[in-house]
């Protein structure tokens, strides 16, 4: 089996079933990455145990006592690695195809002005659609199926450690980097299964994640006189969810955005009314890559 010079960061807490079972569809892989660096969250002594009884190679563990969230751990495993392009997984996602991650080197090579590769994502029970050649530049990307170059992630402040991160922490990310004229490219060449149903989306704790952490990301990217439109959109957002009658959690959502904001004030850092508007705009209209 032959290496190749990528570097994988995997966050994960309390999932060590899921996480044995995603390194090893990994290292199935030909060429299968370097190095596999695990963040283990919140303490967790269980997956720590499980991996250093393992008889796993090319293994780093990280660890921290306190709850960090996924970008936290992305965040210490992307600064641990030692290769320039570095694949994101979560620890029940794994790619489909053996030869995924030497296309991620050709899909880098061929696209310099690209920050992040993003894959195609599939979940349990759905359709999974040919490996064709098809590139389009998006605004955002999923982190359990993307990969980085290493070198203009330490240009940012990386993410910001949220314990319940959804709809903040790869479109936080994405945003910045679009402000600094970098790229995201999304490839259906790429394929990764994400073994989930996606049924934890609808616990209370999420529901009010998603609409502090909206507030959240207008309070430390948008400029203040793009304040409106934040608000709009967490106003859409609560909508959403009681449209699909997603009602536990609205109001400890809303309850939640002042102390949320407090305690992550110092990560403020806007951009520009332009670079919001140009933001918004990719993730209406994604632009299909002619190559």
């Amino acid at each position: 089996m032959n290496n190749c010079n990528i570097s994988v960061v995997i966050p994960t807490y309390q999932r060590s079933e899921q996480l044995l079972k995603a390194i090893n569809q990994l290292l199935e892989c030909d060429p299968c990455p370097d190095e596999i660096i695990i963040h283990i969250d919140g303490g967790d002594t269980v997956t720590e145990s499980m991996l250093q009884t393992s008889e796993l190679q090319n293994i780093v563990m990280l660890r921290s006592s306190t709850q960090m969230g996924p970008g936290g751990g992305r965040n210490r495993a992307i600064a641990q690695a030692k290769h320039p392009i570095i694949a994101s997984f979560d620890d029940d996602s794994y790619p489909i195809d053996k030869d995924y991650f030497q296309r991620l080197l050709n899909l880098f090579e061929a696209y310099p002005n690209a920050a992040v590769i993003a894959a195609a994502i599939y979940h349990q029970n759905e359709t999974i659609a040919p490996d064709q050649r098809s590139d389009t530049q998006v605004a955002d990307f999923v982190g359990c199926g993307c990969a980085y170059r290493q070198s203009v992630f330490q240009q940012t402040s990386g993410y910001v450690p949220l314990p319940l991160a959804y709809g903040m922490e790869e479109v936080d990310f994405s945003l910045r980097l679009h402000a600094m004229g970098w790229q995201v490219v999304q490839s259906q060449w790429l394929r990764v299964f994400h073994d989930t149903k996606l049924e934890h989306h609808q616990r209370p704790q999420v529901t009010a994640a998603s609409i502090a952490n909206q507030a959240l990301l207008t309070y430390l990217r948008y400029p203040t006189e793009l304040w409106w439109l934040g608000i709009a959109q967490c106003l859409n957002r609560i909508i959403w969810l009681i449209q699909h009658q997603r009602f536990s959690g609205i109001f400890g959502g809303i309850w939640m955005i002042p102390q949320l904001i407090k305690a992550n004030y110092s990560y403020r850092q806007t951009v520009s009314s332009d670079s919001l508007q140009s933001f918004i705009n990719l993730r209406r209209h994604s632009i299909p890559i002619d190559y």
